[in-house]
């Protein structure tokens, strides 16, 4: 279970490393090579001495022009104190390894990747001993994905796009298209990646509309994010409440496409007691493009 977009930010690129040379190659534009293999190594850099030092994931791509070790971090706000840490990291790994090492800082947030772009240098000014430039994915270069075909063509790309998006004006857009393609991959796969979305939505309006997509599609049931909704659902222990929630979910999916729900909309559908026509209602909120269309065929 990931339960924080610092987790989250980095561990997608656990669950598949080829998004992080994709990335580095067409929205970094830095020239990586094609790996022949990618595999996860062990984040602890703890030395003898009793200090702790970790990297977020730390994965060892396999190139035809060499050995790359890929640091990738998960950055929430500006810290001064990676300036010691990150060249620390480098140095250190390539110590171990002897391979070298690439440093790529997520975040989703636009200042705090202008602040981690800036080059880390060491040592008397112009004549620098050491000299770390991160290669920073943000929100100000990860491209925005709310086409279903392009968010089905690269999955963890549009995953992704949520994570470092889901705060800007164009979310609700963006997690319509990611829930359509996530019913192209395989159910194991989806249910990461959704609890992956989940933890980085800050915006607790982004947040219900994003469950309640995974609701109307009957998926969000199937995946651990829904323990905590069923365990209020037990406390309740009333059909009433159910019905309740899942009308409530109608109108929710509805207002945040941005589709006016008029008061005899409403009325009608907070009148309904029936659980399986609220669902046929919430499937159809997806695709609607008015709230009349709920009803069409009634």
């Amino acid at each position: 279970m990931v339960g924080s977009s610092h987790e989250a930010l980095h561990r997608i690129f656990q669950k598949d490393p080829a998004l992080l040379t994709r990335a580095l190659q067409s929205v970094l534009h830095v020239p990586f090579p094609e790996p022949r293999e990618i595999a996860a190594l062990n984040v602890d850099l703890t030395e003898i001495e009793p200090v702790e030092r970790r990297v977020d994931t730390l994965l060892r791509a396999e190139t035809d022009e060499g050995t790359y070790l890929l640091v990738v971090e998960s950055q929430g706000k500006a810290d001064d104190r990676k300036r010691g840490s990150w060249p620390y990291y480098l140095s250190y790994l390539y110590e171990k390894y002897r391979c070298e090492p690439v440093l790529i800082v997520v975040t989703q947030n636009s200042a705090t990747a202008r602040w981690a772009s800036r080059p880390i240098r060491l040592g008397f000014p112009g004549w620098e001993s050491l000299t770390v430039r991160p290669l920073v994915l943000g929100p100000d270069n990860v491209p925005v994905i709310v086409d279903e075909r392009q968010a089905e063509r690269d999955v963890p790309l549009a995953v992704l796009s949520a994570m470092t998006h889901g705060r800007g004006p164009q979310a609700a857009a963006i997690l319509e298209s990611l829930a359509s393609a996530l019913r192209t991959i395989d159910p194991d796969s989806a249910a990461v990646f959704v609890q992956f979305v989940d933890s980085c939505l800050a915006d607790p309006q982004a947040k219900q509309m994003w469950r309640d997509l995974m609701t109307a599609i009957q998926y969000f049931w199937r995946h651990p994010l829904a323990e905590q909704v069923r365990e209020e659902g037990r406390e309740q222990g009333l059909e009433q409440g159910r019905v309740e929630a899942k009308a409530e979910m109608v109108l929710h999916i509805l207002e945040w496409r941005g589709i006016q729900v008029t008061d005899a909309v409403r009325e009608r559908v907070k009148a309904c007691t029936n659980l399986d026509q609220l669902e046929v209602w919430a499937q159809r909120a997806v695709q609607a493009t008015d709230a009349a269309e709920l009803f069409a065929e009634e």
